[in-house]
């Protein structure tokens, strides 16, 4: 069972960590409300989830292209 959590934890986008570090909210209670919501609005969230992945991922890209490393 913990193999299968921190399998899950890991590979979602961390989208619901960073909501909640930003809202001093807690994560699992972000969490509970995109599964939630996803079920009473037949699967909106899930696209407004997606999407804030997606600009979390080109934001660390952008930050990683304008501070490039001089030496691994």
């Amino acid at each position: 069972m913990e193999k299968l959590k921190l399998f899950f934890q890991d590979s979602a986008f961390g989208v619901c960590s960073k909501l909640g570090e930003k809202l001093h909210f807690p994560i699992d209670s972000i969490r509970l409300f995109f599964i939630y919501s996803s079920f009473i609005t037949l699967g909106s969230p899930v696209i407004v989830y997606v999407s804030l992945a997606m600009m979390m991922k080109v934001r660390k890209y952008m930050r990683k292209m304008n501070n490039p490393v001089l030496f691994d």
